[in-house]
This record gives structure tokens, sequence and C-alpha cells, in this order.
């Protein structure tokens, strides 16, 4: 099972339409670090939820790979963290642009509830979900030809990642022999629909700055023209007080 040729990683065409930005992005050495150290929280995060699928299921065969995955991702986490530390200690201008939503990296198991997930369905998920992160590893790797220990981080990754794919898909198909192209397809709307969400998020965020600076910019300097004007029609000092009314009654 373990000794299964290996599935090959291949970035999408996407991905490949955006190799230049992809070569802006991670030019910045201070911008790389963090994108890195970001890395390794998810890949941390990822292998603790894998360790806890590896205690809900009750396929043997699961269990250990899901093990041997949660070790992977941990590994992964420590090299990441490594070199992303090594590279914010080298001295230079810090860009505070990430461009995340270019360059995600792996997501993990993106906020997946394991408790909840069917053996079939947590495993078309993570096939899906590592064979989209290989495919941007490849296009990382491609970009930092002037970083070979970054490069080199990628380059041992990405041989864990094919291992990932070549697993996941070969145990879904045997847990699900003639549903897993359904399983593959459910997960991969359920990962479009997260994709919507994420960028419908950004683009409110984006509309809601650009609302908030229309109304500093163009409403707020209307509403103090008008408060000015009607301080000038004030007359200056106290104004006389108004004669006390008489009481009708107590109320």
């Amino acid at each position: 099972m373990l000794a299964s040729p290996a599935v090959r990683a291949a970035p999408s065409t996407l991905d490949l339409l955006l190799l230049p930005l992809h070569r802006l992005v991670w030019a910045d050495p201070h911008r790389r670090a963090r994108k890195l150290l970001r890395f390794a929280e998810t890949e941390a995060d990822g292998g603790r939820d894998l360790a806890r699928a590896a205690e809900l299921t009750f396929d043997p065969a699961l269990r250990r790979l899901y093990l041997r995955h949660a070790q992977d991702e941990q590994r992964h986490a420590d090299l990441f963290r490594r070199r992303g530390r090594e590279l914010l200690s080298q001295p230079g201008s810090a860009s505070k642009f990430e461009a995340n939503w270019l360059a995600p990296g792996e997501r993990g198991l993106d906020d997946l509830r394991v408790e909840k997930q069917s053996d079939e369905t947590l495993l078309a998920f993570l096939h899906l979900s590592e064979k989209a992160a290989a495919g941007r590893f490849v296009i990382y790797r491609r970009v930092l030809q002037a970083d070979p220990d970054t490069r080199g981080v990628f380059a041992r990754v990405l041989e864990d990642e094919a291992f990932h794919m070549t697993y996941t898909g070969k145990q879904l198909a045997r847990l699900s022999p003639r549903k897993h192209g359904l399983r593959l397809w459910q997960a991969r709307a359920g990962r479009l629909w997260k994709t919507y969400l994420r960028l419908a998020s950004a683009v409110a965020s984006v509309f809601g700055t650009v609302m908030l600076g229309l109304q500093y910019f163009l409403l707020l300097p209307a509403f103090a023209l008008v408060a000015k004007r009607a301080a000038r029609r004030e007359p200056p000092g106290l104004a006389p007080s108004r004669p006390p009314t008489p009481l009708q009654s107590q109320y």
C-alpha cells in the first residue's frame, strides 16, 4: 500500500497564468518569511486534525495512514517555521503586503469539522486539498530560483504531498468503489462554495472600506459646512431665556 506509485503534482492553469504575479509576491524576503510562518501554522493545525481523524476512524489501515499524514504535516510545519525565522533574521526592508489571496499555500482541513465527516468525505476533501496545495508548491518552487534554501523546503514537502495525494485517492476508491467520483464532486463543490465565501467576504470588505472613505471625504465635509453656516447665524453671547410658563395643574 505504501509502495504505490505517487501521483505527480501539477499546477493549475490559473496558477501558471499568474506565474509573474507569484514571482512578484515571493520576491520580498520578509514577505516570504511571513508566508512561510503562516504555512507552518496551517500545517500544524492540519496535523492536529488528522491525529483526531485517526482516533475516530474504525479502519486500521486508515488509522496508520492518518497518523503518518499527521506526522508529515508536523514535519512540514517545522520546516516552514525554521526557514521563516531564518529569513526574518536577515536585514532588509519589510513589505506589509502579503497577497494571501494569490499565494494561499495549503489550507489544511480548512475549518472542516473532522468529527462530523465520514472516512469517504474526509478522504475526498484531503485528496483535492493536497492536490491543490502540491500544484501551488510546484509554482512556488519554480519562482524561488534566487532562494535555493526555501526552494529546497518546498521540494521536500512536495515529496510527501505526492504520497498524500496517492493514498487518499486509493483509499477513497477502496472504501467507495462505486461512488468515489461522486464524493470527489461533492468535495469539489464544497471547496468552490468556501472559495466563493472567501471572495465575497473580501469584496464586501473592500466595498465597505470604499463606502466609509466616500462618507468621510464627501458627506462629512458637507455636514461640517452646514454646521459652520448655522453657527454664523447664531447671535453672539448668551441667548435670553424664555419666561416661565405658569403651571395649570400638578402634571
